[in-house]
């Protein structure tokens, strides 16, 4: 019940704006359409429901939709939970084991990171999912995971309905000749007959909404057994690649340590009751985490400060010889650069030449990094590239 009021009590009213994005625009339009020609196609044409069958039918499919949206408007609007404006740690000593925001004012926890998107830091940061316009963190992991459940399997359910809806209305229009098989649309086959014929607007709606139950089946799915894996592990996604840096890390400079990841509890259950419970709300404030027997509160923090360090070393710099506007698909630049731009909604830097940027990976096209801006640091280095 708690959750659900901080559902319909928003915090702020600017909240609402997330909807005026074409993520959770496509996302509840798929919703709407695959939930709305389930049940007209399944009233009218299939399951009617003066049987049983058909009512139960039919609450199955609201009951699939109510509980799609309840986890999806928790994810959207509940929110990952952020940092406190100006937080520092109890101890004051604890603040040389984590990194500082300039733009929050404040450390950034352990396992949470800035999101240029939200301009916070994030309690635990998963990823900034464009399809909710939010962060996924700390609160709303689990309604994340969920809607990621039951998306494909209400998706099935109305795949289902779809399919048998046009079997049932075309198995005797069908008619096959020597070379050709015709369909005949003109009139229902049905008795008793329904109220509205099963045309050929009908068949024509009903298979394109076949055709999105599919692909969120297939998309859908596919994400959430990968949160599932990340999950079970007590890991997010930020904190796997930043796993798979440290082995890189020791493996390159050929050093004599291992990395072991501080919150994994050690079993599969443990780890899932961090994310999932039964009153649902996760366990913990987000600030400080539960830790393995044998590391540090701060191991993975001490590992990003290193990292950080050693991608100064490892990073290559460039230097901005034509300006760049920061456009997500700039036209100007050539067919190649705008058909292969990065699929992702992170921030395009502006750049003016003459300035410096650090490229931590980078793309036949496209790189990533950041701008230089702190003048000491150009003071001395070595160009190795050109923007």
């Amino acid at each position: 019940m708690g959750t659900f009021c901080s559902v319909i009590k928003f915090e702020n009213l600017q909240e609402l704006k997330r909807l005026c994005h074409w993520g959770p625009i496509i996302a509840l339009g798929v919703i709407a359409i695959c939930s709305t020609m389930a049940m007209i196609d399944s009233v009218l044409w299939y399951w009617p429901l003066h049987t049983t069958g058909g009512s139960v039918n039919f609450i199955m499919l609201i009951n699939w939709t109510v509980m799609i949206l309840y986890n999806y408007f928790n994810a959207m609007f509940v929110g990952p939970g952020f940092v406190p404006l100006g937080w520092k740690p109890e101890n004051s000593q604890d603040g040389m084991y984590l990194q500082y925001c300039k733009i929050c004012q404040a450390y950034k926890a352990p396992r949470s990171h800035h999101c240029r998107k939200c301009n916070r830091c994030v309690m635990k940061m998963d990823h900034h999912c464009p399809w909710i316009n939010n962060c996924c963190g700390y609160q709303n992991h689990a309604s994340f995971t969920l809607f990621l459940l039951l998306a494909p399997l209400g998706c099935i359910h109305a795949a289902f309905i779809f399919v048998m809806t046009m079997y049932t209305q075309l198995y005797n229009r069908l008619s096959f000749g020597w070379n050709t098989v015709k369909i005949d649309m003109s009139a229902a086959r049905r008795d008793p007959l329904p109220i509205i014929p099963f045309g050929l607007a009908a068949f024509a709606a009903t298979l394109f909404a076949l055709g999105l139950a599919l692909g969120t089946t297939i998309a859908v799915g596919m994400l959430f057994f990968i949160q599932m894996k990340i999950i079970l592990r007590n890991k997010t996604s930020i904190e796997s690649w930043i796993e798979e840096k440290a082995k890189d890390r020791i493996q390159y400079y050929q050093l004599d340590e291992v990395f072991i990841f501080p919150y994994d509890m050690g079993s599969r259950w443990k780890n899932f009751k961090q994310v999932f419970t039964w009153s649902g709300v996760p366990e913990g404030d987000g600030l400080e985490w539960p830790i393995r027997e044998g590391c540090h509160q701060y191991s993975l923090t001490i590992e990003q400060l290193k990292q950080k360090a050693d991608k100064r070393v490892r990073s290559v710099r460039y230097k901005v010889i034509e300006d760049y506007s920061g456009a997500c698909c700039p036209l100007s630049r050539g067919l190649k650069t705008f058909f292969t731009s990065p699929c992702t909604e992170e921030p395009r830097i502006q750049l003016q030449k003459g300035e410096f940027i650090l490229a931590t990976r980078g793309l036949r096209y496209w790189l990533y990094g950041d701008k230089i801006l702190d003048d000491s640091f150009i003071e001395g280095m070595e160009v190795e590239g050109y923007v």
